[in-house]
């Protein structure tokens, strides 16, 4: 492993740890290359963070969790990394990461970053020594294969972003797997000094302060060491008629998610215990088995803290979607770990659509359904990832094809137009040029016209913004430990309603919201008594038995 000398930190704050912090936190997601630039090249960096970061706390947020900015060719931006444990000058070094840490840790904030773990970049120096020669110390670091006797790839394993898993290296004479980009070989976890290599690099993190790491792409880490083949989906779970992918034809039952990777959590669970105060949250996708796995690699206090998955990142927003998520989760949750497992819940970020535009085409009010989901998404069990401008309302960018850098969507386009439209600068006054991102003449993805009215001094101190509903509902909701920590039951309710209770820390809260444009009732159910709150941002009305909401509103109650 490639090692830097550590510059000087503040490292962690001199108080006692709270183990337990991110437990309901709500963490504010920052994609560095759109955040701020100080620089003026176009492109943010961690000093543009920096200088935001007073902006983020005063959302009421817990923590914030960076995307990539380690040293990488860029070919998926960052998420193929050519050195763990540096800093690309793109985006600053070394010492303006540490000064960040500190900024974050004096205003309150925690600072998780993401790990790529599966998969580096093909520039990386194991890959350049693996693909030399079949005898070399890492020849074994990545996952090689033989081409069946015809040449072709030693199975049927397709890349999450098209076409074959596999390509051919000409001076091995073998095959490597890439489960996304040819240019991300997957490494080995077969392999103890990967394991050992790979964890050596992730403790150079918590070392100069950082408090938690979200971990890309958690269960890819281990392949089937057989190689069979997926099957196909089984009859009624084939792909859409809209998928134009391949991948989504196949059932992953070996290319991901094997049973393997439960020791290896462990193992990366014992590390981030020496650091008591740390956390890590996984990102699973394993189609319909998503939550489920989410509840196992949760489960007995020695895996993982907590997980999301993409069941409420999808095209789906409806009662029966979100009640449905909830209750396999949680019985899930059941089975593994006695309802201890732990998910982290969120409605957009750097992968998909905004969620406004997914899910609210047709809405006569779109700030009125941003509002909406902010409040759903806050008061659901587990804890919580808001990703920039989702707090402004925004929508998803149009970009014509010459702007995009995205290769999924370069491959794809037309048909799926990829992840730039959800990548685009934080607008942050609606007059300056590109809405007050960078001075540059150009920026690396455009600033769209209608995003320039949705900008943060548009929003900020105006009651009935976005924004400000969202720090309202941030604070209703810390005053309400039952929304962070408290168990949670799906009650019985109408067409278009989505009701639960949250109990915990002594108290009980009663949640209710009307999914859909129109006026709905609910009626409590029999033997439950409740007094009406305020202070989250909603208005109902309520006779103590019957609650009457417009279009997109919700309610709040104390239960007796």
């Amino acid at each position: 492993m490639e090692t830097h000398g550590s510059p000087s930190t503040a490292s962690r704050p001199a108080v006692a740890p709270d183990d337990d912090w991110w437990r309901g936190a709500v963490i504010y997601q920052i994609y560095p290359r759109s955040f701020q630039d100080s620089s003026g090249n176009g492109i943010g960096d961690l000093h543009g963070i920096i200088e935001r970061l007073a902006y983020v706390a005063g959302l009421g947020v817990d923590a914030i969790w960076l995307s990539p900015f380690f040293t990488s060719p860029m070919k998926d931006m960052g998420y193929d990394v050519s050195d763990y444990c540096n800093v690309d000058p793109l985006f600053g070094t070394l010492q303006d990461f540490s000064e960040l840490i500190a900024r974050a840790h004096d205003l309150g904030l925690k600072v998780i970053i993401d790990q790529v773990l599966s998969h580096t970049s093909d520039e990386h120096p194991w890959f350049a020594q693996s693909r030399q020669t079949t005898d070399n110390r890492r020849a074994d670091w990545y996952v090689w294969a033989d081409p069946r006797p015809d040449g072709t790839p030693p199975n049927n394993w397709q890349s999450v972003f098209g076409g074959s898993a596999w390509s051919w290296n000409a001076r091995r004479r073998q095959y490597y797997l890439h489960n996304f980009l040819s240019d991300q070989p997957d490494l080995n976890f077969h392999n103890p000094a990967v394991q050992d290599a790979v964890l050596d690099a992730v403790r150079f993190w918590p070392d100069l302060g950082v408090d938690g790491f979200r971990l890309d792409t958690v269960n890819y880490y281990f392949h089937d060491a057989a190689l069979r083949d997926n099957p196909p989906l089984p009859p009624g779970a084939g792909p859409e008629e809209s998928d134009i992918n391949t991948y989504g034809y196949q059932d992953h039952l070996y290319d991901k998610t094997r049973p393997e990777n439960l020791a290896f959590l462990k193992r990366l669970r014992a590390l981030l215990d020496t650091y008591p105060d740390s956390t890590s949250v996984g990102e699973v996708g394993d189609e319909r088995r998503s939550l489920r796995t989410m509840a196992e690699y949760t489960a007995g206090g020695d895996r993982l803290h907590m997980c999301y998955s993409f069941e409420l990142l999808g095209p789906i927003f409806s009662k029966a979607h979100v009640e449905a998520c909830v209750t396999q989760f949680e019985e899930a949750s059941q089975a593994f770990s006695g309802g201890a497992s732990w998910p982290c819940w969120a409605f957009s970020n750097h992968d998909v659509m905004r969620h406004v535009s997914r899910w609210a085409a047709g809405v006569t009010d779109r700030d009125r359904f941003a509002k909406l989901t902010a409040g759903l998404l806050l008061s659901l069990r587990g804890s919580v990832c808001l990703y920039q401008g989702e707090e402004l309302g925004l929508t998803e960018a149009e970009l014509a094809f010459e702007d995009l850098t995205d290769p999924y969507g370069i491959a794809f386009w037309p048909e799926f137009k990829g992840r730039d439209g959800c990548r685009t600068p934080m607008v942050w006054q609606a007059g300056a040029p590109h809405g007050g991102f960078s001075t540059a003449q150009k920026t690396w993805l455009p600033v769209t016209e209608v995003h320039r009215h949705a900008a943060v001094d548009q929003q900020a101190s105006n009651p009935d913004s976005v924004l400000e509903h969202y720090r309202a509902f941030l604070r209703f909701r810390k005053s309400r430990p039952s929304l962070i920590v408290g168990d949670i039951r799906i009650l019985p309710s109408g067409e278009d309603i989505v009701a639960f209770s949250r109990t915990g820390r002594d108290e009980a809260t009663l949640c209710v919201f009307n999914l859909s444009d129109g006026q709905r009732r609910f009626v409590l159910p029999a033997g439950l008594g409740a007094s009406a709150v305020s202070g989250h941002g909603f208005n109902a009305m309520f006779d103590g038995e019957t609650v009457l909401m417009d279009g997109h509103q919700a309610f709040f109650a104390v239960l007796d």
